[in-house]
């Protein structure tokens, strides 16, 4: 019976270690899948970023010459404007110029027409009686005709370039309203083409933020990555590793899996009224009892009840990231324990006066952030 018991003491001492070995490689090779499976993402992200940038820096130097032509257009339209304004002012100093000979002509010219009207259809019969010398009828005669003649040609003169220059005003009216339409039209195209042009440099701007963040995270995880091969060759080649394996959770932002099925029913900083505090995290609508998930490994800093959270449940993720699971119904995990990508942190619960729920936020360097912005897009 001691030699069995010595034997089974034996086979337990080696086989604990060689069990222990294999489990630490069975996680590290799993979190290295899981880190190449992210940067293959990230690489994808990246590739459809430059694509989508190529795609706007093409219509930006489309919109750029469009707004070049547009400019043109606004500016000989103004130009035009500029001079139908100038000949439309010269017409009307014309014809106030005109206006006012005609006044001051228009005494003598009366006069005339009177001394004419009083002769009347007799008047050469009347200028023949009223001459004592018959030598100067014809003479008289021909200077009243005359007389009339110039008077006739003055008025008409006058009246057909006053209808000369009103046509002319009219036209150049006209031609002012429709350039004024031209010139509104041309200054809201170029308005458009200038408002397109911004949307198009401020989206860009907005990938290349996302790819430098995009780079950011592939580094961090291919530095990662690095560290997870050399545990692996560490572990075949019998020497344990020298800390326990671990991803950061910076390069998952946007693919962590939600820590519990359900839809959002409050979200990130949205308040009830205007004098309560905001949100600091979100809401998630779920079946009471449901199980709630780590969303990243990580170490449980805190598990206990809190005023206002219920049970609740903090993970540390490192480089001063933590989630925090509050209202659980029960708790899965103890003040110091590691957790691992997707184990049972505790189940849903309700809060002392809300529905039933799971409460989740989110910190990054000790200021909460929106939890949406974080987990997968659904």
């Amino acid at each position: 019976m001691l030699y069995l018991a010595v034997l089974a003491a034996a086979v337990i001492a080696f086989t604990l270690p060689l069990l222990a070995e294999q489990a630490d490689r069975v996680q590290t090779e799993a979190l290295a899948r899981r880190a190449t499976e992210r940067q293959q993402s990230l690489q994808k992200e990246a590739d459809r970023l430059a694509s989508e940038e190529r795609t706007l820096l093409g219509d930006l130097r489309k919109l750029e010459i469009d707004r070049q032509i547009r400019a043109e257009e606004w500016r000989q339209v103004e130009a035009d404007h500029t001079q139908a304004a100038r000949e439309l002012a010269a017409t009307n100093e014309r014809m106030r110029q005109l206006q006012e000979q005609e006044l001051a002509a228009r005494p003598e010219l009366r006069a005339r027409l009177i001394e004419i009207y009083k002769l009347g259809q007799g008047r050469y019969l009347r200028l023949l009686l009223s001459t004592s010398d018959l030598r100067h009828v014809g003479q008289a005669t021909r200077m009243v005709a005359a007389l009339a003649k110039i008077d006739y040609d003055r008025v008409a003169s006058h009246q057909h370039t006053l209808d000369d220059l009103t046509a002319a005003r009219t036209t150049l009216e006209d031609r002012n309203r429709r350039l004024e339409s031209l010139a509104a039209d041309a200054a809201r195209a170029q308005a458009a083409a200038d408002r397109a042009a911004q949307a198009r440099a401020d989206l860009i701007r907005d990938i290349d933020r996302r790819r430098d963040l995009n780079a950011e995270l592939a580094g961090e995880l291919q530095g990662t990555q690095q560290k997870l091969q050399l545990a692996l060759r560490d572990l075949a080649n019998g020497v344990a590793a020298a800390e326990p394996a671990a991803l950061p959770l910076g390069p998952f932002r946007g693919d962590l899996d939600w820590p519990v099925a359900g839809g959002i029913r409050r979200r990130f900083g949205l308040t009830a009224t205007a004098r309560s505090p905001s949100f600091n995290g979100v809401e998630i609508a779920a079946e009471e009892g449901a199980p709630v998930l780590a969303i990243h490994a990580g170490a449980v800093v805190f598990a206990d009840t809190f005023s206002g959270f219920g049970n609740l449940v903090i993970l540390d993720h490192g480089s001063r990231i933590f989630s925090l699971y509050g209202n659980l119904l029960d708790m899965a995990v103890k003040k110091g324990a590691h957790l691992e990508h997707g184990q049972t942190v505790g189940t849903v619960g309700s809060s002392a006066t809300g529905p039933v729920g799971l409460f989740f936020e989110l910190s990054v360097d000790g200021q909460p952030v929106d939890p949406l912005q974080w987990l997968k897009k659904r």
